[in-house]
């Protein structure tokens, strides 16, 4: 018997784990523990409010463990492997897959997720995530009252300091926004 996969004269291999059944559960579980949904707003001056918003969705491994990131992008069919060439408190360089488009997101990521659930905590971060990228899809961060309601939930995700653009003049110039819970609201006059 060769191979890993305990049959066969094939080393397994993304094409191999692809083909056997609960690889799908394999994703979620690993997603579970290395896999992060966030979504950043930084200044982009070229962008419409002056702001642009980057959803992304990456999973990180050390090197001798990285070739599982080349089977997600095989997987997914999106996204980028890179190195990130850190030796902070690691031995070895890290490596990341990441997916940033839109698109991929929205058309691949997220119907795999919502398909099969995540089992952890990183499942209220993936809702938030789902939650912006559809408003990212209809095209609502190109206003100030959707940016200010992404900037808001994204500063919600992933233990996140407070947003940069909530804090710009561009989200303190807005009106404020009133809760429509049923409750008297008196106004000062």
């Amino acid at each position: 018997m060769s191979g890993i996969d305990g049959g066969g004269d094939n080393v397994s291999g993304a094409v191999n784990q692809q083909e056997r059944p609960g690889f799908e559960q394999w994703i979620v579980g690993f997603v579970d523990g290395e896999g992060c949904f966030s979504v950043p707003i930084f200044r982009q001056r070229s962008a419409k409010l002056g702001w642009q918003v980057q959803p992304e969705f990456a999973v990180v491994q050390a090197a001798p463990s990285a070739l599982v990131l080349n089977d997600l992008q095989s997987y997914f069919g999106c996204g980028r492997v890179g190195v990130n060439r850190r030796h902070d408190n690691h031995r070895y360089d890290m490596h990341r897959w990441s997916v940033r488009s839109l698109t991929d997101l929205a058309e691949r990521i997220l119907p795999f997720f919502e398909q099969h659930p995540l089992r952890t905590a990183k499942a209220l971060e993936f809702e938030k995530f789902s939650m912006v990228v559809r408003m990212m899809r209809e095209r609502r961060h190109l206003t100030v009252a959707g940016l200010t309601e992404i900037a808001e939930t994204a500063e919600t995700m992933n233990f996140r300091r407070p947003s940069r653009f909530l804090e710009s003049s561009e989200a303190i110039r807005q009106p404020p926004r009133f809760d429509d819970r049923g409750e008297d609201m008196v106004l000062p006059s």
